[in-house]
């Protein structure tokens, strides 16, 4: 060791990284110079949110692609209900079809109107006679009996 690398800490620390010989696959090397450990803590920062729009795209999509499988599936429930109730609609026949229920409207119209009075029909009673109409009374009189 140099006099000069026993002053500088950093100068140190690279001598002794520099003189292993081989490299660590998948390692970084360490630096210590400060404006280059700027950079790379840009460049992550620029991954990071490279990253993170991407990740926020995907979540986009999958939610698109859910909400269309369910769109789907709700069509393919009310198409098959759909198809049940015309296979069950034509097997039971059409009450319009049948000239026996034609005549149930004019029925309910037949009994909804009230018979008309017959010459049978005994005499109506004496109409009761009518009460004579008190006279109002004048405002001097209000609180006499």
């Amino acid at each position: 060791m140099t006099n000069e690398t026993q002053n500088d800490p950093m100068e140190f620390i690279k001598s002794m990284w520099g003189n292993m010989g081989f490299s660590l696959p998948g390692m970084v090397t360490p630096t210590v110079d400060t404006d280059e450990l700027g950079k790379r803590i840009a460049d992550l920062k620029a991954v990071e949110g490279w990253l993170k729009s991407n990740l926020s795209l995907l979540q986009m999509t999958i939610q698109g692609l859910e909400m269309q499988r369910a769109t789907l599936l709700a069509f393919q429930q009310m198409s098959q209900a759909t198809q049940e109730a015309a296979a069950e609609a034509e097997n039971t026949p059409n009450p319009f079809l049948n000239p026996a229920n034609w005549q149930i409207p004019w029925d309910f119209l037949k009994n909804a109107v009230p018979p008309a009075p017959t010459s049978a029909a005994p005499a109506s009673e004496p109409a009761a006679p009518a009460k004579p109409k008190r006279s109002p009374r004048k405002k001097g009189q209000q609180g006499q009996p």
